[in-house]
C-alpha cells in the first residue's frame, strides 16, 4: 500500500508541477497523508483491530478543518455564484466593497481588481456575492452628469443654453438619448 501511494504520488506530481508548482506541493501533500490514513484504518481492520474509534477520530477531525474553513468555504460557495448568474466578466468596470476598478481576474475564491490608479485589489468572493455591486460596463451607454454653479444675479436660461450649446458642438455626447439640463437646487448663496 505505501508504495503504491508512493508511486501515485510522484506520478501526480510530475503531472502537477507543470502546471502550478506552488499548489503542486500542497495538493501531493494532502493526498498523501489522505491515502495514508485510509491504508492504516484498512490495514488495521484487516488485522482485527475495532475502526470505530478510528473513524470517529477522523470524522471529529474532518469537522474541525470544517469550521476552520469556513470563510474559505463561503468565499468558494461565493465564486461558484459568480461564475453560475455572471453579474460581471473580466474586463468589466465595477463598484463593489469601496473599490472601483476594472475586473482582472475571477478565480474560485476571491476577484481581482485593478483601479484606475494603478492599484490591485483582492476581494473575497463571499463578500462579492452577499452585497450589492455596480456594473459600470453592463450597458453600452451611460449617463454623464455635470454640476455647474452659477450666482442668484445670474440669468439661468442663459448658462442652460451656453451649457446646451455646449453639448451640442461637443461630437461625442449622443443625441439619443437627448442631453438633459436643469437646476438641480438652489442653494445658499
Amino acid at each position: 500500500g505505501l508504495w503504491f501511494i508512493s508511486r501515485l504520488v510522484r506520478v501526480l506530481d510530475s503531472k502537477l508541477s507543470k502546471k502550478d508548482p506552488t499548489l503542486n506541493k500542497f495538493i501531493c501533500g494532502l493526498i498523501s497523508v489522505i491515502l495514508k490514513i485510509l491504508l492504516l484504518i484498512s490495514v488495521a481492520s484487516m488485522i482485527g483491530v475495532e475502526t470505530t474509534s478510528f473513524i470517529a477520530l477522523i470524522g471529529a477531525a474532518g469537522l474541525a478543518v470544517g469550521l476552520a474553513l469556513q470563510g474559505s468555504l463561503g468565499n468558494f460557495a461565493g465564486g461558484v455564484l459568480i461564475l453560475l448568474f455572471k453579474p460581471f466578466k473580466v474586463g468589466d468596470a465595477i463598484e463593489a466593497q469601496g473599490f472601483l476598478g476594472s475586473v482582472r481576474e475571477i478565480n474560485i475564491l476571491y476577484t481581482v481588481l485593478d483601479t484606475f490608479d494603478n492599484r490591485r485589489i483582492v476581494i473575497p468572493n463571499g463578500d462579492l456575492s452577499n452585497a450589492s455591486l455596480t456594473n459600470l460596463s453592463a450597458y453600452d451607454t451611460r449617463r454623464c452628469e455635470m454640476t455647474f454653479g452659477i450666482g442668484y444675479n445670474e440669468d439661468i436660461d442663459k448658462a442652460k443654453a451656453i451649457i446646451r450649446r455646449l453639448i451640442d458642438e461637443d461630437e461625442r455626447a449622443l443625441k439619443t438619448p437627448e442631453p438633459l439640463v436643469v437646476v438641480g437646487d438652489l442653494g445658499d448663496s
